[in-house]
């Protein structure tokens, strides 16, 4: 079996792209299952810490918070209506706008959940010293927007 040889610039690539999506996933994966825990899926949680953070959005808001598309946010927060977490509302500044704003209900989930989500998250980055999270935190943003605005130049080529 030979191995194929690849310039040093594409294994490098190749490999922290495979510790990226690794590492994500196992975060992803755990973060899941804690928030299980409260009875909510994912989704359903990033709604009411968006809402809890952030007071009453628009769908729309929503969506761009959390990178999703409409029709499903549509169904998240009906699911979320359901379970008297969330509500539609009218805006009082511009009446052709719903605004999604937590009940009392989601208020007390995300004031009773968030912060002990927030700490799960913090002692699955505990392996990392604060400047190791700090400098990959960075280093991530930098990845991202760098991304963005490669694409950028390239399409207007």
């Amino acid at each position: 079996m030979s191995k194929i040889k690849y310039p040093e610039e594409i294994e490098v690539s190749l490999k922290t792209w495979v510790k990226l999506a690794r590492t994500f996933s196992t975060i992803y994966r755990k973060a899941s299952e804690n928030i299980k825990s409260f009875g909510l899926t994912l989704p359903q949680f990033a709604v009411i810490e968006a809402l809890g953070h952030l007071g009453p959005l628009k769908v729309g808001d929503i969506c761009n918070k959390m990178l999703a598309t409409g029709g499903n946010m549509t169904l998240i927060i009906d699911n979320l209506e359901k379970l008297n977490m969330v509500k539609r509302v009218p805006s009082k500044k511009d009446r052709r706008v719903i605004l999604i704003e937590l009940t009392a209900k989601g208020q007390k989930i995300f004031d009773d959940y968030f912060i002990q989500h927030a700490e799960y998250i913090k002692n699955l980055f505990s392996v990392l010293s604060l400047e190791e999270q700090k400098t990959l935190g960075n280093l991530l943003g930098r990845l991202g927007l760098g991304i963005v605005e490669h694409e950028k130049t390239s399409k207007s080529k």
